[in-house]
């Protein structure tokens, strides 16, 4: 196997970024945690992630002395960065002792734990290929799992955290994201204040209800729909079958103006009717697709023996091939139940009733100057968190749903 002399280069490289990475996200937790001013410094944590790179790269045949030598040597640098520049992370004036040195901890674990063992498989020589791409690898999967986490963690946080603050915190301080225990059960205002004085509890209601009949309209059509496709022969079934989804290439701000119309000329915009009888038509086309693949996948001798039974067409689907589907309904109601929740521009559009209100049309009616904020993102995590908690209840079912049908038995 070929090697590589990258065992020298790729530990501090590696060690580098990891570490200026860590720098960063030890200032943002700090900081959302406690609002103090918390900043990395990225010359000294690069400086000093090589250095770690260095010390932490296995021996690969190295006398300990050398390597105590080496280290004690190159430690020089980052010690002159951090007396005379600035040290990897640096606090605002006022901050207090022991945020920093929290600060410091976790910086300290998040960085030299992980760095081991990234830099375990490269040894301080000639790396093989395979050594070089393992540390890689083992860089980029952590790298990816705090980046995700980031992305869907932050904004979530600031939600809550700005749920929690009252008007006069949020003047003050926009960008404090911490909040004072010591008011209890005070801390939560703004949710008791949405459903005694902005009639929230009808949107929750609304979107429940609205949710639970879009999903049994979508199965009374979808099943019959996905069955004739999957299992009877006629006329024009394969261009059918791959046209189902067509309808999602159109852009629904494109049929809003249609839809606005005719739902003014018939009486329908501005009831619950319209919407109930609209989000069927969003949701009907991906749960005909889920389905059909589904049905396709279970035996069709089960089916053929219920027939020769003398059982209808009917008597079967509803004996045979639905008790042998519950995977696959779940997974598709529950897909479909979160459509319906979490739709905005249909119920934006053709509600304006406030005691018509869905959730999402609820929550956009709370964006106003003459409202405060945090009602606002009150009513976000209100519209967040059940169907948070009813993905990850319910998400193995779904999974299984999904994937049950992708293998014909």
């Amino acid at each position: 196997m070929s090697t590589l002399r990258f065992g020298y280069v790729a530990g501090p490289l590696i060690g580098a970024l990891w570490t200026c990475l860590m720098a960063v996200v030890a200032c943002i937790a700090m900081s959302f945690a406690t609002g103090a001013g918390l900043r990395p410094v990225l010359v000294s944590s690069l400086v000093f992630g090589a250095w770690l790179g260095f010390v932490w790269l296995p021996d690969g045949g190295r006398d300990r002395k050398v390597r105590i030598v080496w280290s004690v040597v190159l430690a020089i640098v980052p010690a002159l960065l951090f007396l005379f520049v600035a040290p990897a992370i640096v606090s605002a004036e006022g901050t207090g002792a022991m945020t920093v040195v929290v600060t410091w901890v976790l910086f300290a674990i998040a960085t030299v734990w992980p760095l081991e063992r990234m830099l375990r498989p490269l040894p301080f020589a000639a790396a093989t290929r395979h050594e070089f791409e393992e540390a890689v690898i083992r860089f980029l999967t952590g790298f990816g799992y705090i980046f995700f986490t980031a992305i869907v963690a932050i904004p979530f946080y600031v939600m809550v955290m700005t749920s929690l603050k009252n008007q006069s915190e949020l003047i003050q301080n926009p960008l404090d994201f911490s909040v004072d225990l010591s008011q209890g059960w005070n801390l939560f205002r703004s949710y008791s204040e949405l459903f005694s004085d902005f009639n929230f509890g009808s949107y929750l209601w609304t979107s429940f209800y609205v949710s639970v009949l879009t999903v049994l309209l979508t199965l009374l059509f979808s099943i019959p729909g996905a069955y004739a496709v999957a299992r009877l022969r006629f006329k024009g079934r394969a261009a059918f079958s791959r046209s189902i989804l067509l309808i999602y290439m159109v852009p629904m701000i494109v049929l809003a103006l249609p839809i606005y119309i005719a739902f003014s000329m018939t009486g329908l915009r501005n009831t619950i009717a319209g919407i109930v009888l609209i989000y069927p038509v969003t949701t009907i086309p991906v749960a005909l697709y889920m389905l059909q693949g589904y049905f396709r996948g279970l035996p069709a001798e089960v089916e053929e023996a219920g027939l020769m039974d003398g059982l209808l067409r009917l008597a079967v689907i509803w004996k045979i091939t639905l008790p042998l589907s519950l995977p696959a309904l779940a997974s598709v109601s529950l897909y479909v139940f979160m459509i319906a929740w979490n739709e905005f521009l249909l119920a934006f559009m053709l509600l304006d009733d406030p005691s018509k209100f869905t959730l999402t049309r609820g929550i956009a009616s709370l964006n106003s100057s003459e409202i405060p904020r945090q009602h606002l993102m009150a009513g976000a995590v209100i519209a967040t968190v059940p169907i948070m908690a009813l993905f990850l209840g319910l998400e193995r079912f779904m999974t299984k749903g999904l994937t049950a049908g992708s293998v014909k038995g």
